[in-house]
C-alpha cells in the first residue's frame, strides 16, 4: 500500500484542489482518504479522523450506509440512468411526490440538477423567466443577503456576498440588491436576535416600496448562512420575509442546500417559519415560492440538487409555444441513481425517527461544550441551531491564520475539521451517541487548547482558510 507522502504527492502533481489556494498546499497537504466507516475516515496509513463537518455537509448518516449502499446496489443492476426528457423513472417521481408531500403539498413540482449552485442557478432563471411568461418582464432584479452564499457558478455568484470568491469575478456579474444580514451576533446592547431581525426585515421593506415592480425575487439561507460563520438568525426573519414577498408580489428563494434535510432540527428549515393552528391553506401559502435542496439528500453517495418550485410557478410555463417552457437541462438530470440514493436517506429519516433521535443527541453534544462555551474568555457567541454548532475565537486571541492552524492540530486529535475565518463549527454526521458527543467536544476543547498555546513566533499570518 503506497503511504500518505507518496499519495500526497501523486495529489499535488495532478490534481486542482477546490476552495484551496494551492501554493499553499505543499504545506497544508491532503489527506489520502482510502476508506469511510459511520462517521470515521481513515487514511493510507490507517489512521483515523472523525469527519466533524460531514465532508462538507453532505454526510447524513455516516460513510458507507449499508442501507444506503443497499439501494444503490439494487438500483445499479435495474436502471442507473436515462435522460429525463422525454423519459420518466420511478426514482425521480417518487423522490418528487414525496418531498411535495413534506411541504404539504405546497411545492409541487421538482426539476432536478446535480449540484447547488445549478440549482440556485435553476430558481434565478424560473423566477424571471415565470414574471415574464405572465407579462412582468420588468421583474428581472435579484436581491441576496449580506454575508449570504448560494455557490460560485456565475448566476449563483451575483447573488453572493463572500468577497474571497466573488471579487475576482466581479465584473461578469450580473448586479444583485444586497439587504442587511439578520446574524445575531450583530445584536446591540439590550437587543434580542428578534432585534436584530426586525431591523434587517425592515431595510427589506424599504427596498421593496422602492424596487418590487423590477424585483422577481428575494433568496436568503434560512436560519444559518453557512459560509458567513454559521451566522445564525431568529425565525422571525423568515417570516417578515415571506409576508413581504406576498405583499410586494416578489418570490421568495429559500437556498436550502446546507441547512435542509435535518440539519437545523425539521427536515426543511422553512418548516420553522410556518403558522401554527392555521388552516392547511394558510400553510401552504406560508412557504417560500422556490426550495434549493442538495448536498445531504444523496446521503453523501453521489452528486444531487433539486428545485421545489409552487404549482402558480409551474402554471406560468404551460404554454403551446417551446419557448415558454422552461428548457434548461443537463444529461444527468434526474440520475436514476442519486435519485434512489435520496429515496433511501427519506427512508432513514421516517423509519428511524432521525429528527427525534438528533434533538435528543444534540442535547449531549450541547451540554458537553459547555465548558468551553461558558468558562473559557478567549470564546464568544457560542450558538447552536439543530445540529449545527459554532463559536468564535475571539479576535485577539486568534493570531494569524488561525483556520489553517486549527485544521491541522485538528488532524492531530483524529479531527477532520476547517474552521471559517475564527468561526470554529461542528455540522456532524447524525452518529451521535453518548460516547462520541463527550469525545468530540473534549478534542474540539483541546485542539483549541493546542492552537493557542502556539508561540507568537509560529502564528504566521497567510489569509484565513475558507
Amino acid at each position: 500500500m503506497s503511504t500518505n507522502a507518496e499519495w500526497q504527492r501523486r495529489s499535488l502533481a495532478s490534481l486542482w484542489h477546490p476552495c484551496t489556494q494551492m501554493q499553499r498546499a505543499a504545506a497544508v497537504p491532503p489527506l489520502p482518504m482510502v476508506r469511510g466507516q459511520g462517521p470515521w475516515l481513515f487514511d493510507a496509513e490507517g489512521k483515523r479522523y472523525f469527519d466533524a463537518l460531514s465532508s462538507w455537509w453532505v454526510n447524513l448518516f455516516g460513510h458507507a450506509d449499508a442501507r444506503i449502499a443497499a439501494a444503490l446496489k439494487d438500483q445499479l443492476d435495474t436502471l442507473p440512468h436515462v435522460m429525463l426528457a422525454g423519459c420518466t423513472h420511478a426514482p425521480a417521481v417518487e423522490l418528487a411526490e414525496r418531498l411535495a408531500a413534506r411541504t404539504g403539498g405546497a411545492l409541487g413540482h421538482a426539476f432536478f440538477a446535480s449540484d447547488g449552485a445549478s440549482a440556485v442557478e435553476i430558481a434565478l432563471k424560473m423566477s424571471f423567466h415565470a414574471w415574464r411568461n405572465r407579462g412582468l418582464a420588468d421583474k428581472q432584479e435579484f436581491v441576496c443577503v449580506r454575508q449570504g452564499y448560494h455557490g460560485e457558478t456565475l448566476g449563483a455568484l451575483a447573488v453572493t456576498d463572500v468577497k474571497v470568491f466573488r471579487d475576482a469575478y466581479d465584473p461578469l456579474l450580473l448586479r444583485a440588491h444586497q439587504v442587511g444580514s439578520p446574524d445575531a451576533r450583530q445584536a446591540r446592547a439590550g437587543e434580542t436576535a428578534a432585534d436584530v431581525a426586525a431591523r434587517a426585515a425592515a431595510e427589506v421593506q424599504a427596498l421593496f416600496q422602492a424596487r418590487a415592480g423590477r424585483i422577481a425575487a428575494l433568496i436568503v439561507e434560512p436560519l444559518v448562512q453557512g459560509a458567513a460563520g454559521m451566522a445564525m438568525h431568529d425565525v422571525s426573519y423568515l417570516k417578515a420575509l415571506r409576508a413581504l414577498c406576498t405583499r410586494f408580489n416578489v418570490h421568495l428563494i429559500a437556498d436550502e442546500i446546507a441547512v435542509g434535510c435535518g440539519r437545523t432540527g425539521s427536515f426543511f428549515a422553512s418548516e420553522q417559519a410556518l403558522p401554527v393552528g392555521t388552516s392547511d391553506a394558510d400553510r401552504r401559502a406560508a412557504w417560500p415560492d422556490f426550495i434549493t435542496l442538495s448536498k445531504g439528500i444523496s446521503g453523501g453517495f453521489l452528486p444531487l440538487s433539486l428545485v421545489l418550485s409552487t404549482d402558480e410557478v409551474y402554471a406560468a410555463f404551460l404554454d403551446e409555444d417551446v419557448a415558454r417552457g422552461f428548457l434548461h437541462s443537463h444529461s444527468y438530470t434526474g440520475n436514476a441513481l442519486a435519485c434512489r440514493a435520496a429515496l433511501a436517506v427519506l427512508d432513514r429519516f421516517e423509519q428511524d425517527d432521525v429528527l427525534a433521535r438528533n434533538a435528543a443527541q444534540a442535547e449531549v453534544l450541547t451540554a458537553s461544550l459547555q465548558p468551553l462555551w461558558q468558562n473559557d474568555p478567549r470564546v464568544e457567541h457560542p450558538r447552536r441551531c439543530g445540529m449545527i454548532w459554532a463559536f468564535d475565537v475571539k479576535a485577539e486571541h486568534a493570531g494569524g491564520n488561525f483556520a489553517e492552524r486549527f485544521h491541522l492540530a485538528g488532524r492531530q486529535r483524529e479531527l477532520l475539521i476547517r474552521p471559517i475565518g475564527r468561526t470554529v463549527y461542528l455540522m456532524p454526521p447524525y452518529v451521535l451517541d453518548e460516547t462520541l458527543s463527550p469525545w468530540l467536544a473534549q478534542q474540539v476543547m483541546a485542539t483549541l487548547q493546542d492552537v493557542l498555546d502556539q508561540p507568537d513566533a509560529d502564528r504566521t499570518h497567510q489569509p484565513p482558510t475558507a
